[in-house]
């Protein structure tokens, strides 16, 4: 992560806000973050039926100015060069083994380009642009902050207080004004749920916050609620789900690598991960729903219908809208189909499970 263990933890310009709602704060990659306010349950839920806000502020934003397609996309599995104004992009940055250095998000701004990285990526991210791309003006944005407003009603909740949210689509992104405050808005999310991420100078955070919270149907969340609304939704957490030992291939990112990016390869890894689109790849990260009701978590063994070892979990807990404990893990070729019974290890004991499709939920993005 590039920082001391024992370095201070940082905070984000929420930091009183979070305090004064009565939050829970813990570490969480060298930020004091909100873990949950009312309670992880009832956030999940309300961001499934209303809309939730979450500060993600702890998040990298950078910004790379000028011509930068073709520069960045020798680092990436995506169509950079073919990416227009004002649209959004998740993509992968890879290394020479074809394991994943972080994944992210790229809206092409037009004269330049905005990158949101993970937390605990942002320092590697950041030292690795500088590196591979010299001569390129390269801006890790400290003095922004990032808000999530995700759920059924976000869309609602935004056009009331930018009303030219209310066309935009998933993936698109906007340079908005929410009251008076200007803000870089992408209609995205990491929840399954149609939603907004807004970008904002740190300075406004606490005031954009507050106009967001003032609605009716918005509530604050933690981190707690974002770790299962994304689990359900089978999204991969890096350090978890993904990591630099880790293929896009393996971890069924495929739809990530653009049909010309396969044709023409030209990133780092290349030969590794377009030949394991080909022929496959010696393991893959499959869902799993458990019967009963005890969560694995991350590092439960994966057994097969003989109780040989075939994976590990990297994801697991209780699914508050699957109504159960659901996992996601790696497990050998052979295993991984659909409606395949597994048994997960937990405290010494095998626990009975299946191999279903993700995601767990329905995803309702606006498309």
């Amino acid at each position: 992560m590039g920082e001391q263990a024992d370095a201070p933890l940082k905070r984000t310009p929420l930091y009183d806000l979070h305090c004064e709602l009565g939050a829970k704060m813990v570490p969480f990659a060298g930020y004091e973050m909100p873990v949950q306010f009312k309670g992880i349950l009832s956030e999940h839920l309300h961001a499934r039926e209303k809309a939730v806000l979450f500060d993600v502020s702890h998040m990298g934003q950078m910004r790379i100015d000028g011509e930068a397609a073709d520069a960045l996309e020798s680092l990436v599995v995506a169509d950079v060069k073919g990416l227009p104004v004002g649209k959004v992009r998740y993509t992968l940055f890879t290394n020479a083994a074809g394991g994943i250095i972080d994944d992210l998000m790229i809206t092409q701004g037009g004269y330049y380009l905005m990158l949101v990285v993970n937390a605990a990526r942002k320092a590697v991210d950041f030292a690795h642009l500088r590196d591979r791309l010299p001569g390129f003006d390269i801006h890790l944005l400290n003095d922004m902050a990032l808000l999530a407003l995700q759920g059924p009603a976000a869309a609602s909740v935004l056009s009331r207080l930018a009303p030219a949210s209310k066309v935009m689509l998933f993936m698109t992104s906007e340079a908005l004004k929410i009251g008076d405050i200007r803000c870089i808005v992408s209609r995205t999310g990491y929840t399954g749920e149609d939603g907004f991420e807004i970008s904002c100078a740190a300075s406004e955070a606490e005031a954009l916050a507050r106009m967001l919270l003032a609605e009716p149907e918005v509530m604050p969340a933690g981190l707690g609620a974002r770790d299962t609304l994304r689990l359900e939704a089978g999204l991969c957490l890096w350090g978890n789900d993904i990591d630099e030992t880790t293929t896009p291939v393996e971890a069924g990112l495929n739809w990530a690598i653009s049909r010309r990016r396969r044709e023409e390869g030209g990133f780092p890894g290349d030969e590794i991960i377009l030949r394991q689109l080909f022929d496959g790849a010696p393991r893959k990260r499959v869902g799993i729903r458990l019967a009963g009701k005890v969560p694995a978590r991350r590092g439960s063994r994966i057994l097969d219908g003989d109780g040989r070892d075939i994976g590990v979990v990297t994801s697991g807990g209780y699914a508050p809208s699957v109504g159960g404990p659901i996992a996601m893990g790696y497990v050998t070729p052979a295993v991984a189909d659909v409606g395949t019974s597994v048994q997960l290890v937990v405290r010494d004991k095998p626990l009975q499970g299946e191999v279903v499709l993700m995601p767990f939920i329905e995803q309702r993005y606006v498309k």
